[in-house]
């Protein structure tokens, strides 16, 4: 009896780390102005949830840097073009832009770099977008946040 107890308890243990959330996404860019994902999905039980950005090119960060930034949608393209007056030092974000949720430092090839945020500050009725702010980059490299 003892014996059935444990080995039920340790499936039980098992398949629940099996079945727990998985609160991280990893997504790469590269010299061609791309992300290799369009949505990164997010799951409701996550209490902090990290994005990974590898940059699998080879540029360099001020020829060709990558960093992800995650907004409202609506707030995207203000922030984007606030952001290209910044500069490179600054990640190509404003100072203080209180419309930017999480963002990455800016990287170039080669590099990688990640942000953790909480995702239940973020209104599962809302859209979200995740996008890059170096210059020019927004129009191909911008993707969808959803909540599952």
């Amino acid at each position: 009896m003892i014996r059935k107890l444990l080995a039920v308890s340790l499936l039980t243990l098992a398949s629940g780390q099996l079945l727990a959330a998985e609160c991280k996404a990893t997504v790469e860019s590269n010299d061609m102005m791309q992300f290799t994902t369009k949505t990164v999905e997010i799951d409701k039980s996550c209490k902090t949830f990290t994005v990974e950005l590898k940059h699998v090119g080879t540029l360099p960060k001020n020829v060709m840097g990558h960093n992800w930034v995650l907004t409202k949608a609506a707030d995207m393209q203000g922030v984007a073009t606030d952001g290209m007056g910044a500069g490179i030092d600054k990640d190509h974000l404003k100072d203080g832009d209180d419309r930017v949720i999480a963002h990455t430092k800016l990287i170039g090839g080669g590099e990688s770099t990640s942000v953790s945020f909480d995702p239940s500050k973020l209104n599962p009725n809302e859209k979200y977008k995740f996008f890059c702010s170096f210059p020019g980059h927004v129009a191909m490299m911008q993707g969808d946040i959803v909540f599952k």
